[in-house]
């Protein structure tokens, strides 16, 4: 089981907690316009946590991961340059980023090996909750604009989470066994000491 290297790790728990301080600034935001933007930037950073995750940890859909993490990044950037008068044409970007985001979330929760399986199990329940609401966004029209947004803000919050929980469980699992090599090289160190 090969694990991701430690700076990818590093790079989830810093992108997480961005996403969740954005999404949190949007939720506490009245207004709609500063909202859908705040969207659109925090969508863009879970894209660019999914491409970077896809290159860099070896599992079976890594292409498909990263694909569908630059699929985000560009539909959440089109959301960015998108008139904001049209706020419900933006939403449905938005709705249909956070599909794509949903859906290479569980890819990558069925395939990477390195990850512990409550992590992968909880990966994979975040990008089925992710494709609900944006499901939800587009066969229910009757939603109100604000209601939406403030939904795709919470269901950012806990991807945010879920990032920061990928990426701190194996950085946990990373220190522990540079710990565990460190004390068998004392140990070594020891036994040829007392050989002498």
């Amino acid at each position: 089981m090969k694990k991701s290297p430690k700076w990818v790790r590093v790079a989830q728990i810093i992108l997480g907690a961005l996403a969740i301080l954005l999404a949190i600034v949007a939720l506490t935001n009245s207004g709609l316009t500063i909202l859908l933007i705040l969207i659109a930037i925090v969508l863009v950073i879970t894209g660019f946590e999914k491409t970077i995750t896809g290159l860099f940890i070896a599992h079976n859909l890594r292409f498909f991961t990263i694909g569908l993490g630059v699929l985000t990044i560009i539909l959440a950037g089109l959301a960015l340059t998108y008139p904001v008068s049209a706020a419900r044409v933006l939403l449905l970007i938005l709705g249909f980023s956070l599909m794509v985001d949903g859906f290479s979330r569980i890819a990558y929760g069925l395939t990477n090996k390195s990850d512990k399986r409550l992590v992968r199990g909880f990966t994979i329940a975040v990008g089925i909750l992710a494709i609900i609401i944006s499901v939800g966004i587009n066969i229910i029209p009757f939603w109100g604009k604000l209601f939406i947004s403030k939904l795709i803000a919470i269901d950012l919050i806990i991807i945010g989470v879920q990032m920061i929980i990928s990426g701190s469980v194996n950085v946990e699992a990373g220190k522990k066994k540079i710990k565990e090599k460190v004390k068998k090289i004392f140990q070594r160190h020891e036994q040829s000491e007392e050989k002498k």
